[in-house]
């Protein structure tokens, strides 16, 4: 059983939504989220992050970075550019991207389904990039990037979704990446119920994306549940922001490597020693994708090969048998020395939205050989996370990408 519950969605005022609506916090670095604000004093990236209003040698995690974040928004509240829910509300967030559609529900999940494991994690987290945002929900007093959570598609709760979507969008814009977001508010009672209901049958919800801010939200929670005086459960702080989509409608993308030396062996060594692990094959297609499930993409010399692993590197294990543990455990270890690509410095990890194109450029540039995967699939992610285990760092990339100020949860009134 999933408590998935409505909520009192602090969210821009129409007509606003497009310029406010941020890329998350952290697929900028600190100078390109400078430059992305310019020129936009509604954006939400002002808010996360707050160091974008100070000169650059201003120290980003100090106090009154995190003041300032609270600052901006009491003032966008207080002119009227965003608004507060009267009622609590679920919504429906459509994310449209080279025409292909997703739709997930607006909500808050229960902080105590995240701890006994009903909503379940493929990844650790890492406690220095879980302190900023800890502070920056605790200082606000409110979540302000949604958790991106998966379910099993369930035939009802579809049937809800698709009924909303029937009425008017109270937002429906492009943004400048070309992604089209549509939003639909639910406030009807027998809608709401019908909701709350339907995830009730609901066994299990997977994390997809924002582990750290999941982790963050839940540590706000604990810190708070010792303070807080006749602590009943019920309090906002107990539930985190999230959109929650049914995995038919999900696509995870390539997450790939490139590695900046050789190790000090030729390139035809590095060929000789790929032999050993299975087939190599000269590509000479347009596409340079791998198409298939134990096949990895290999460049190197100005060159692309295809690796089709040896069978037996196939196992079943819902972690070893991912190709991105079978690609380190079998080439980027032996063969380059990497032993642990979170912290080995020789290793970079390039998201399969920037293309193959982007893997020739890093080896022209800074590195010496790139490796393009096959998609981690959504079920081989649920198997992970159901067997309480958990992926290598960078498995999985998803596309679109949630916007950050369409909704926030206020935490405490």
């Amino acid at each position: 059983m999933a408590v998935i519950k409505p909520f009192k969605s602090i969210r821009p005022k129409e007509g606003l939504e497009h310029k406010i609506a941020a890329l998350p916090y952290d697929v900028y670095n600190r100078a390109e989220a400078k430059e992305a604000v310019k020129g936009n004093a509604l954006s939400f990236l002002n808010i996360d992050r707050p160091e974008t209003q100070f000169d650059d040698d201003f120290d980003m995690y100090c106090d009154e970075a995190y003041l300032k974040a609270s600052e901006l928004l009491t003032e966008m509240l207080s002119r009227g550019e965003y608004i507060k829910e009267t009622k609590d509300c679920y919504y429906i967030y459509e994310l449209t991207m080279n025409g292909r559609a997703q739709t997930g529900i607006v909500a808050c999940a229960s902080v105590d389904e995240y701890i006994n494991q009903t909503i379940k994690k493929h990844e650790n987290t890492r406690a220095d990039k879980e302190l900023d945002r800890i502070r920056h929900v605790d200082t606000l007093s409110a979540q302000t990037g949604p958790i991106f959570l998966a379910y099993k598609s369930d035939e009802g709760l579809n049937a809800i979704v698709e009924k909303a979507k029937d009425k008017k969008a109270i937002y429906d814009f492009v943004s400048e990446d070309r992604i089209r977001h549509r939003v639909w508010i639910i406030d009807e009672d027998a809608d709401i119920q019908a909701i709350k209901e339907g995830f009730e049958k609901i066994t299990s919800i997977y994390i997809a994306d924002g582990h750290h801010r999941c982790a963050s939200a839940v540590k706000v929670s604990l810190k708070r549940r010792e303070v807080f005086p006749s602590y009943t459960g019920n309090e906002e702080f107990n539930y985190f922001l999230s959109v929650l989509f049914p995995d038919d409608q999900l696509m995870i993308m390539d997450y790939n490597r490139v590695i900046k030396d050789l190790n000090g062996k030729s390139e035809a060594e590095i060929i000789d020693a790929l032999k050993k692990v299975g087939k190599v094959t000269e590509l000479t297609s347009t596409d340079k994708h791998p198409t298939r499930k134990g096949d990895v993409s290999v460049y190197l010399a100005d060159r692309w090969y295809t690796l089709s692993f040896n069978n037996e590197l196939l196992v079943d294990d819902p972690v070893e048998g991912l190709d991105v543990s079978v690609l380190q455990n079998n080439v980027l270890d032996p063969l380059f020395g990497i032993k642990d690509p979170k912290t080995d410095k020789r290793i970079d990890f390039v998201g399969g939205i920037r293309g193959t194109e982007e893997l020739e450029k890093r080896v022209h540039t800074d590195c010496k050989i790139a490796f393009a995967m096959y998609p981690t699939s959504i079920q081989e992610l649920f198997n992970v996370a159901d067997a309480s285990l958990l992926m290598p760092p960078k498995s999985t990339w998803f596309e679109p990408k949630l916007r950050s100020g369409i909704f926030i949860h206020e935490i405490e009134k």
